[in-house]
């Protein structure tokens, strides 16, 4: 038996209703991603500092040796870190070389830390890696703290930091280039203590700027010297493997060759090893198991998305950058070459 229905039941459905203040499902993404914290902000502060401390020491020295003429010398190197204490005035001529590669790397980080607020992804501030050797940094990083879902978002999150660095640091080698001094046998390792390599762009500008000149006789200026420290982590950042920058391109266009390579290309450095055994070659092992290690932690990539020309120019072309390091590489340090 059923209870007879009212005779003017309520509405069951609100007439006056703004259907539009009501959302529609869950949102993928965090509207607004939260800031970093401020602790966060003070660490990356203090390495920035310590970071800047390290750069003064090593552009002091590069400084040194363009105003000698002659090749920069790890010995003195390491006794110019007691010019904090002894003489800080002198590390003022670090700053040439310290401003230009701390503001390369602080551009590349910056581009993948609005690219990640572009796309509603958290992530921390760029946190710098102080280090005493000659380059005075082992570079920059951020932290992603949140899954990349989509193949556009994870290329523009690899892509904006290699491009914004290599913009700004072009010019500077240019600079560097223009202001070169000539001095014959800085690539033999028989008189120097190191000998820095002339990579594709640097041969280019001293073509052009000085006609008839071995590039590897220029003593480049700290400026340009900086822009080659900031060319080499660029290159070494848009390796196809894990998490780099070229790990990221890699996988937004091939996630399945992205997993094969991560996993074949750190074999080689270790292959190195074992073939020839120099202690001067024990950062290939490390490299690549640091690389092993390094698994992607974000979800695959959908593709629902459709690219533009522009876009798809510019992913081929980042593809063919990563995937022909001997062409394009910016780095050739002549170490154990004997």
């Amino acid at each position: 038996m059923s209870t007879p229905l009212p005779e003017n039941p309520p509405p069951s459905i609100p007439v006056n209703i703004d259907w539009r203040a009501i959302p529609i499902g869950q949102p993928t993404y965090t509207p607004v991603p939260p800031r970093p914290s401020i602790k966060t902000l003070y660490l990356a502060g203090v390495l920035f500092f310590l970071t800047l401390c390290t750069c003064l020491v090593a552009g002091t020295q590069f400084a040194a040796a363009y105003a000698q003429n002659q090749a920069v010398s790890v010995d003195e190197f390491f006794s110019a870190f007691t010019l904090f204490y002894k003489h800080p005035s002198a590390l003022a001529a670090g700053l040439p070389f310290a401003i230009t590669l701390l503001t390369i790397l602080l551009a590349h980080e910056l581009g993948h830390f609005f690219a990640c607020r572009h796309h509603r992804i958290r992530s921390s501030y760029p946190f710098f890696i102080p280090f005493p050797s000659l380059m005075g940094t082992f570079g920059a990083f951020i932290l992603i703290r949140s899954p990349i879902r989509t193949a556009r978002a994870l290329f523009d999150v690899g892509a904006s930091g290699p491009l914004v660095g290599f913009i700004l640091a072009v010019p500077a080698l240019a600079y560097g280039a223009l202001h070169a001094k000539i001095v014959p046998g800085l690539d033999d390792l028989r008189s120097v203590d190191l000998a820095f390599g002339t990579p594709l762009l640097l041969r280019l500008f001293a073509a052009w700027l000085h006609p008839g000149v071995s590039p590897a006789t220029l003593l480049l200026h700290p400026v340009g010297r900086a822009a080659w420290v900031g060319l080499f982590a660029t290159s070494l950042n848009l390796l196809p493997v894990a998490q780099l920058d070229g790990g990221h391109i890699l996988r937004s266009l091939r996630s399945r060759l992205h997993r094969y390579v991560s996993i074949l290309l750190p074999l080689f450095p270790r292959l190195v090893y074992l073939a020839f055994g120099k202690a001067g070659t024990f950062g290939g092992p490390c490299f690549s198991a640091c690389v092993s290690f390094a698994s992607h932690p974000f979800t695959t990539p959908r593709r629902s998305i459709p690219l533009a020309v522009g876009e798809r120019f510019l992913r081929s072309s980042s593809f063919s950058f990563v995937s022909c390091p001997r062409r394009f590489i910016f780095l050739q340090l002549l170490i154990d070459r004997s």
